[in-house]
């Protein structure tokens, strides 16, 4: 069953590149992930679709926010590192999304 992981950032712009070049990894890898953006105005009305909520680092501050609401939702959530969303790496953002899938964090 595919897990459905959400990206949130401002706007959702940068998150949505971020979910590209996750897009491609896990088109390599054969992993059942997949990877959405959008921006944190938009988050409640997809909470309730997804596994797993990852927060942009500039946006870390929306953890203590959202919390609540994604535990109630049985959803996972966390922040991406600044290393892997500045440089776009799709593989790493794959490596950080998997541990919350697989039950563990």
């Amino acid at each position: 069953m595919t897990k459905k992981v959400l990206l949130v950032c401002g706007a959702g712009a940068s998150s949505g590149f971020m979910a590209a070049a996750a897009r491609k990894a896990v088109k390599k890898t054969g992993e059942e992930i997949e990877f959405k953006a959008k921006s944190e105005a938009e988050l409640a009305e997809n909470l309730s679709t997804i596994d797993l909520l990852l927060v942009a680092p500039h946006l870390k501050y929306m953890i203590e926010d959202v919390k609540d609401a994604c535990e109630a939702a049985g959803v996972k959530y966390g922040v991406i590192p600044q290393k892997v969303y500045g440089s776009l790496d799709g593989q790493g953002l794959v490596n950080v999304a998997k541990p919350y899938l697989e039950g563990g964090k």
